[in-house]
């Protein structure tokens, strides 16, 4: 072959790349998946705090852990590259479509204690980054563990009219009137740390009120949630952004009170090695929202059969 063929050749080599990464972008953005910036994603997401059982009793997000709600308790899945009880078999588009769509390769469709509704949103380039340290962790073979629900919850398809009524799949539209930090802090608190789905009540079929978002509820995991809008009286108005920042580095709030419960985990595993520069994004984002009264006071337990005010 001349040395003329031989370029021409490359040159068509080259070209049939580009075209195919064109028409297929999920190819090209697989092969530049990035794996250290999937593990900073992990913890902006919260995945070791559930994914992960408390006080060294399991494996590394090899999951089993018990998520609390009125309805029963939910236990979280093997996310370790273990090809039969994990997600080693996964292929790239099985990920993006489970974090997408909330239903695993094989059509089961995930309860919402996956906080798919939120991940949703998360730009694609994200979700390959995370799977691509996901599938640095050690394989674990591990079953998952069946939930324990009430009926008629313990019924999988009572998931469907929940799907229909409360959720919609698609990445995240910027908001015009934020600013960029403001917008970064945005993504990171709505999408990837999911705080809406614990600090946001719900109505007694599990969906979000809208009308007040991140207001806190007395039926999040674990128990009481707080209000984490900036009124003054019953939210965080008084914090400033060091105070935040010093919060989610620490867990000490302003008045020198630590922090306990899943809130702890949730800084230990992920909010405390974020960067400077994302905390306070968050703090901005937070102090930019609508400040709404709700005063969380604890619960009584009842059954869920019970008429609620909020869940």
């Amino acid at each position: 072959m001349t040395l003329g063929r031989l370029k021409a050749w490359s040159i068509y080599a080259a070209l049939a790349v580009i075209a195919l990464s064109a028409a297929d972008p999920g190819m090209a953005r697989a092969e530049t998946a990035d794996a250290a910036h999937g593990e900073y994603l992990v913890r902006a997401a919260g995945c070791i705090s559930c994914h992960t059982q408390k006080d060294g009793k399991g494996a590394f997000l090899a999951g089993g852990r018990a998520i609390e709600s009125p309805y029963g308790n939910f236990y979280s899945s093997n996310i370790t590259p273990d090809p039969e009880t994990g997600i080693g078999a996964w292929s790239d588009e099985d990920f993006v479509h489970a974090l997408r769509h909330g239903e695993s390769p094989d059509g089961t469709t995930y309860y919402p204690a996956f906080p798919f509704a939120s991940y949703s949103a998360m730009r694609r380039q994200d979700m390959l980054d995370i799977k691509a340290y996901l599938f640095t962790a050690a394989p674990v073979r591990q079953e998952n563990r069946d939930h324990e629900l009430r009926f008629p919850f313990s019924w999988r398809f009572s998931i469907y009219p929940w799907r229909w009524l409360f959720f919609s799949s698609g990445e995240a539209e910027p908001a015009p009137a934020l600013s960029a930090v403001e917008q970064r802090g945005r993504y990171l608190v709505d999408v990837l740390g999911h705080c809406a789905e614990c600090h946001t009540p719900r109505n007694m079929v599990g969906g979000l009120k809208r009308a007040q978002p991140l207001a806190g509820t007395r039926y999040g995991p674990g128990g009481t949630v707080p209000n984490i809008t900036p009124d003054t009286e019953t939210g965080i108005g008084d914090w400033s952004v060091g105070d935040f920042v010093f919060f989610f580095q620490s867990g000490l709030k302003p008045d020198g009170d630590d922090v306990q419960g899943e809130m702890r985990d949730v800084i230990e595993d992920g909010l405390r090695h974020l960067s400077k520069e994302d905390l306070q994004a968050i703090a901005a984002y937070l102090k930019s929202v609508p400040a709404i009264r709700h005063a969380v006071r604890p619960a009584k337990r009842r059954a869920v059969s019970s008429e609620y005010d909020e869940w």
